[in-house]
């Protein structure tokens, strides 16, 4: 019997007689679970930066990184994981957050989009339980899997299909995720 296996016979077990995650409703679809983590990596030829250079809707994100002047800490030799938000997650946020980050690109834009940063190689597929994954922000990200939604970083759903390029993985999400700040005086 193979590990996988054994493993989903143990949690099935273990299940019955402790209460379920949080998260969990009902049954946990195991088939559906190791489909995504089975769903294999594209390769892209280039670098983080480059990957999102060359995807359209990335370039809401990719535009922000170079104003945030992040572009060479993104194209460096990594491993990095990036949770990357599409444009349709940026046009979810509010405008004036927008403007303010945009109008802050030294301090508060650097902040939000090195939150989207993990040194080395996460995989928000494999999680069952939340896991926590440091981010070059300094704060950490939770990064799980939810029955009905797919890998979660935080709250926000990945996509079960990362793109593996030479310095690292992205992975695409659906929202924007922020880090929290702390008020100064």
């Amino acid at each position: 019997m193979n590990t996988f296996r054994k493993f989903c016979i143990t949690l099935a077990v273990l299940g019955s007689l402790t209460a379920a995650p949080a998260h969990a409703t009902g049954r946990f679809d195991f088939a559906k679970y190791r489909q995504c983590v089975r769903t294999p990596l594209v390769d892209f030829n280039g670098t983080i930066a480059e990957a999102a250079a060359a995807t359209p809707a990335l370039s809401t994100l990719y535009d922000l990184v170079v104003l945030a002047g992040l572009g060479g800490a993104l194209s460096g030799p990594g491993p990095l994981t990036v949770y990357a938000p599409t444009n349709d997650a940026f046009a979810l946020l509010p405008p004036d957050l927008v403007n303010l980050l945009v109008d802050n690109s030294t301090t508060l834009l650097p902040a939000v989009l090195t939150y989207h940063v993990s040194p080395g190689r996460q995989d928000p597929r494999k999680p069952l339980y939340p896991l926590e994954a440091a981010t070059l922000q300094g704060q950490t990200v939770f990064l799980d899997y939810d029955d009905r939604k797919g890998p979660q970083i935080n709250q926000s759903t990945a996509s079960c299909q990362g793109v593996r390029a030479t310095n690292g993985v992205v992975w695409i999400v659906n929202s924007v995720l922020l880090p929290q700040f702390v008020p100064t005086k």
